[in-house]
């Protein structure tokens, strides 16, 4: 069971601005870009942690919701 990777847990990415990119990374050896979508302001995805993706890079001001807490990417809340 150590050896299997943690996987199902979901993320809910809202666009707070047009042109908002989803990079999944894969799992393995090495990383690579195995998809990527595009959303504009207020719409939704909600994505997925698998065996395949290990990791995923959000580029734009939107809102992420994890079980982990809110964050708000692309947007310094220091300077709100």
């Amino acid at each position: 069971m150590a050896d299997t990777p943690v996987s199902g847990e979901y993320i809910v990415i809202k666009a707070l601005e047009d042109g908002v990119s989803i990079m999944g990374l894969t799992r393995g050896e090495t990383t690579k870009f195995h998809h990527s979508e595009k959303l504009d302001r207020g719409e939704v995805m909600i994505a997925q942690f698998t065996e395949h993706t290990s990791a995923m890079k959000i580029r734009g001001i939107a809102e992420i919701l994890t079980s982990h807490g809110r964050i708000l990417a692309g947007v310094d809340e220091g300077k709100r």
